[in-house]
């Protein structure tokens, strides 16, 4: 199994594996990192993602490093799919007999275009009970291209079989942990793969450990691959997710494997749409037996409530990270996301309370540089931030259109040039409006140094002047904050290396959770707490 993304955190990768380790005990386990080195200047200038490319050499090197498996598996993003046509093609030239399977989010996503690559298969549902149908009989000899969740290519005839019904709470609670302990291989140019070290660990995580609880979401934003997937099965748009006894026991068990872990951090899409009860047996459990801090990403604002803040924070969560992805109603509109401007910013208002005395600061998503914004579209975004309650950070990206997805159907209407738009989703272009979200990070100037701020805005689509310099002490300062915040909790998620090893393995970390940072008291049960938990239900489902 390899999976080629801008790391080794691939959550959904790491899941499937644990499910495939106890089906083929010898399986090897690849990952191929397209960020071997960041520098200072790529830090500052947000340039800190390859888009997948690697040259000749080194998709030859990472080939021959596969090319001896009887069964290969391919795992990657979309933004990483062209690294992988490349990749399978130099292994099908060296072992034309090595069975090929593409599984992960481009295959789901866009499997018209994965089914051309020199592959046998692509995996186009939900993969552990799959795999395990097409295995047992691909190794017993039998016919397995029937199998669902799966299409499968011999010449140029091509069998799309349909889907599996959706995993349910009980069958998740049956599934393997994700697999993050055990032998595993890094590519390294120059070197091929390379046993998987605590150096490579800590560069890529820190100390963070990264996984998800629920699956689903209720949303059905254009910019966002869920979409296939509810396309796919409509009951994708319902949460999912085992016990929370089983999430905190595989947790415990990641700790076990790397006991130097000190932050969780959950990737779920919308953690805070599982209704109040769970989330309060979670907190418990989560206090009781991990006693480590936790992270919830992937927060919708439609489901922020003072009531599930106040619980998770006291079971132990440190953090938030909240999509917003625009101030204007008419951007959000075509986003097709259901949460007006003033809905976002009640929701920051209340993470707000939280922080800076039991979280760090909440991390919001915006969305720039959509070709089909107006100035007043622009300026509407960075009045809401403004508005925002503080402290709070931002994690802004240039609009990037995910193959065969809504937006970039939408935006071909509109006759935006796909291609021009930014390969790089973090690279993001020093123009005045992006400078001042990072300004509004570090402070909030007065009103009348903002309204002069905003008559220089103008829409990306708009010729204007860009401001490389000064975007790169912004962005300085926006990245100093964002670290003092961090250090201030002793939280070494996003500051990777070995300082927070260090400050683990001498027993300061531990100590400043447990003694440094305040806690809070148990939250009494909601009044209109039976109420609110209907409500949610209703929405999600």
């Amino acid at each position: 199994m390899v999976c080629l993304e801008d790391g080794i955190v691939a959550c959904g990768f790491r899941k499937f594996s644990g499910h495939v380790e106890r089906l083929i005990p010898d399986a090897r386990f690849c990952f191929v990192s397209t960020h071997h080195a960041r520098s200072l200047m790529r830090v500052l200038t947000g340039k800190t993602g390859s888009g997948g490319q690697m040259d000749t050499d080194a998709v030859d090197e990472i080939a021959r490093g596969l090319a001896d498996s009887d069964l290969l598996g391919f795992s990657c993003m979309s933004g990483y799919a062209d690294l992988t046509k490349l990749v399978i093609a130099r292994v099908r030239e060296i072992n034309p007999a090595c069975m090929i399977i593409w599984g992960g989010i481009h295959p789901i996503i866009h499997p018209e275009d994965a089914i051309l690559a020199e592959v046998d298969a692509i995996c186009t549902g939900e993969g552990e009970f799959a795999f395990e149908q097409f295995y047992e009989s691909w190794k017993a000899g039998g016919d397995y291209t029937a199998t669902p969740n799966f299409w499968f290519k011999k010449g140029d005839e091509v069998t799309r079989n349909g889907f599996l019904p959706l995993q349910t709470s009980e069958d998740m609670e049956t599934l393997a942990f994700a697999r993050h302990g055990g032998e595993e291989f890094l590519y390294k140019p120059g070197k091929g793969f390379q046993d998987l070290t605590l150096h490579d660990r800590l560069l890529s995580n820190g100390l963070g450990f990264n996984t998800v609880w629920s699956i689903g979401c209720p949303f059905k934003c254009t910019y966002c691959g869920n979409t296939k997937f509810i396309e796919n099965d409509v009951g994708y748009r319902k949460l999912r997710h085992p016990s929370a006894r089983y999430a905190v026991a595989e947790i415990k068990a990641a700790m076990t494997a790397q006991p130097y872990l000190s932050t969780v951090c959950f990737h779920d899409d919308s953690f805070m749409a599982i209704p109040y009860d769970q989330l309060a047996e979670f907190a418990e459990i989560w206090r009781e037996e991990v006693g480590i801090p936790f992270a919830v990403y992937g927060v919708i604002p439609n489901y922020v409530r003072q009531d599930k803040l106040q619980v998770l924070t006291w079971g132990g969560m440190n953090r938030i990270r909240m999509g917003v992805q625009s101030g204007s109603k008419r951007i959000l509109d075509f986003y097709q996301r259901p949460t007006p401007p003033e809905d976002v910013l009640a929701a920051s208002k209340v993470c707000a309370e939280f922080a800076p005395r039991y979280h760090i600061p909440p991390a919001y998503d915006i969305i720039v540089d959509n070709p089909i914004e107006l100035r007043e579209d622009v300026v509407e975004t960075l009045e809401l931030v403004y508005a925002f309650g503080r402290p709070f950070t931002l994690n802004i990206f240039s609009l990037k259109a995910i193959p065969n997805t809504r937006l970039e159907e939408n935006l071909r209407e509109q006759g935006v040039d796909i291609e021009e738009i930014s390969d790089n989703y973090v690279n993001i272009p020093p123009r005045w409006g992006n400078m001042v979200l990072y300004l509004l990070v570090v402070m909030r100037p007065p009103r009348w140094l903002f309204d002069w701020l905003l008559k220089r805005v103008r829409a990306s689509s708009e010729e204007q002047p860009l401001y490389p310099f000064s975007a790169l002490i912004l962005r300085g300062f926006y990245l100093l904050k964002r670290a003092i915040d961090h250090l201030r909790h002793l939280d070494f998620t996003t500051i990777p290396g070995y300082p927070g090893y260090v400050a683990w393995k001498i027993g300061l970390v531990k100590f400043w959770w447990k003694r440094g940072i305040p806690k809070m008291d148990k939250p009494a049960r909601p009044i209109r707490h039976r109420r609110e938990t209907l409500v949610e239900v209703v929405e999600v489902a």
